[in-house]
């Protein structure tokens, strides 16, 4: 299967009063055609920071470090792959790309659904004019009437009914879940291969979830999509993750085959996260104690080591590495001196 996108040694640095601090710390990850990869995690891990870093959308001043590698090549507006140019390109690195090139790649090779469409949308514009606009940036060459027809197509595509009505209402009129399918239509609009979801059922009632989540699986399957979902519910990676990434404080601290990690975790942090998490059957949930620390101020060694019930002295002597985890074979990682 071939690689869509990978991220090697990925850092982002954002400057403090105390100094600079990472909320993204050398994380690498691959993500193949076709695969939706889950990143899992507290509220402040780094997983949003991740997202936007990929995305060239991190924060003024931030400093990118590593690599960001883009495979092949971009869809057309039809999803369809565009005919490649004699000299093939292997890929391109996103952290070294011009901003103009950045533009380029960002949504028409990668998109983003963000986590709240009420303010991602523009609230003074309707929403088939912001569809549009992103079909427009990309495909300059095509007639007005064209990119309406496209535009009216990515509404279909996300399942919202009445398209055409619906293209001349503003955000404010739609519901969350409307508003939620429109940010898809946008994100699909200009044909990416890449598609990432920072928790786009969060505020969402049980039903609407579902049908966003039955949304994007079919898509991904139609459009031959790779999906880079972020979430903080184990129960949604269940449902559509082929594999996931733990993070905490801003680095993976397990990674594998979803399966594998939601049956056997092998990190701490990650059996605590699943403990945690609400289930049918009734049992007690185990809150995690204490909180993720600060990223100025974080502990020597495992960053995870004040919080966890299995902390020993040698946590504290340096930074496990993410190595594979014993008797789980090559593609179940773990950073925790447990897994040796």
């Amino acid at each position: 299967m071939a690689t869509s996108l990978e991220a090697r040694g990925l850092t982002v640095e954002l400057p403090t009063r105390s100094g600079w601090v990472r909320p993204v710390n050398e994380v690498s990850f691959t993500l193949e055609e076709g695969e939706t990869l889950g990143i899992v995690g507290e509220s402040g891990s780094g997983k949003t920071m991740l997202a936007l870093a990929l995305m060239g959308l991190e924060p003024p001043g931030a400093r990118r470090k590593g690599e960001i590698w883009l495979r092949g090549r971009a869809a057309n507006g039809n999803g369809a792959a565009v005919k490649p140019d004699p000299i093939e390109r292997v890929g391109e690195n996103l952290v070294t790309a011009a901003p103009a090139e950045m533009r380029s790649v960002r949504g028409g090779e990668i998109a983003m659904i963000f986590q709240e469409p009420m303010t991602a949308l523009n609230p003074v514009v309707r929403i088939g004019a912001q569809i549009e606009e992103a079909i427009r940036v990309h495909r300059p060459q095509l007639g007005g009437r064209e990119i309406r027809r496209l535009a009216h197509e990515a509404l279909e595509r996300a399942a919202i009914p009445e398209p055409s009505a619906r293209a001349h209402q503003y955000p404010h009129q739609l519901s969350g879940g409307l508003r939620q399918r429109a940010m898809i239509a946008m994100a699909l609009s200009a044909g990416p291969r890449v598609l990432i979801a920072d928790e786009p059922t969060t505020a969402l009632d049980v039903t609407v979830q579902r049908q966003i989540l039955d949304l994007l699986l079919l898509l991904r399957r139609e459009l031959q999509l790779s999906l880079l979902f972020i979430t903080h519910d184990f129960g949604v990676v269940a449902q559509i993750a082929d594999r996931v990434a733990v993070m905490y404080a801003g680095r993976v601290v397990e990674d594998g085959p979803a399966s594998e990690v939601l049956r056997h975790p092998r990190h701490p942090y990650t059996a605590g996260l699943l403990r945690a998490a609400p289930r049918i059957a009734r049992e007690k949930l185990v809150a995690i104690p204490g909180a993720v620390p600060p990223l100025g101020s974080l502990p020597a060694g495992c960053a995870f080591g004040p919080r966890c019930a299995q902390h020993v002295p040698e946590c504290d002597a340096a930074m496990p590495e993410l190595i594979p985890a014993a008797g789980a074979g090559e593609t179940h990682r773990a950073r925790c001196i447990l897994v040796r």
